[in-house]
């Protein structure tokens, strides 16, 4: 496993400048004072979830008798769907939270740790040579994520909402091209195995 690939992978999957967005409107109603605490909570939470998924992962897999290779096929496909979801994104994007102040669900999960990182962390603990290499990748892509969205205000002033949607199509382009990688990686490994 290449950690720079891994670590470029992880953080187009979490797609932080992507969810600046969702997480404004989701604190728009948290009082402004409680708002950096939310969000720091928030990703601190997300990364318990990361690292516990990536220790106990491959004991899922081999409970389930899932091969790799069809977990890159799977995750190939999985991260197309979202790659052109964040190219053509649905009418209406991301529904705003209610009145109470967001606990886990849905800024840490599934917005930073959603099924696809987790799915992904999965096809790249079996390709990993060690588990601090993927730890090191999984603690640098949600470093980077972390940083850009506790700066969501920032960002969200800087770039425009225009700036923020071009940022988040490239990076789905950029995934679709990994995705198809993925697929086609799985698809040769069963071909080769058969």
């Amino acid at each position: 496993m290449d950690i720079l690939s891994a670590v470029i992978t992880l953080w187009l999957i979490m797609d932080p400048l992507g969810n600046v967005p969702v997480f404004l409107a989701v604190l728009k109603r948290v009082p402004p004072e409680r708002r950096r605490k939310v969000l720091v909570r928030e990703v601190l939470i997300a990364y318990v979830v990361l690292i516990f998924f990536m220790l106990v992962g491959d004991k899922a897999l081999t409970l389930l008798q899932i091969k790799q290779e069809t977990i890159s096929i799977a995750g190939g496909i999985v991260l197309f769907l979202i790659a052109l979801r964040m190219i053509f994104p649905a009418p209406g994007g991301h529904d705003e939270a209610g009145d109470d102040e967001p606990l886990v669900v849905p800024l840490a999960i599934p917005l930073i740790a959603g099924p696809s990182t987790l799915a992904t962390l999965l096809l790249l603990r079996a390709t990993a040579e060690s588990t601090f290499q993927l730890w090191l990748a999984t603690t640098i892509a949600w470093s980077a994520t972390a940083a850009i969205l506790i700066a969501a205000p920032f960002f969200y002033r800087a770039l425009g909402e225009r700036g923020l949607i071009a940022m988040e199509r490239l990076m789905g382009m950029v995934l679709v091209m990994i995705s198809v990688q993925m697929f086609l990686n799985g698809v040769a490994t069963f071909l080769h195995s058969a």
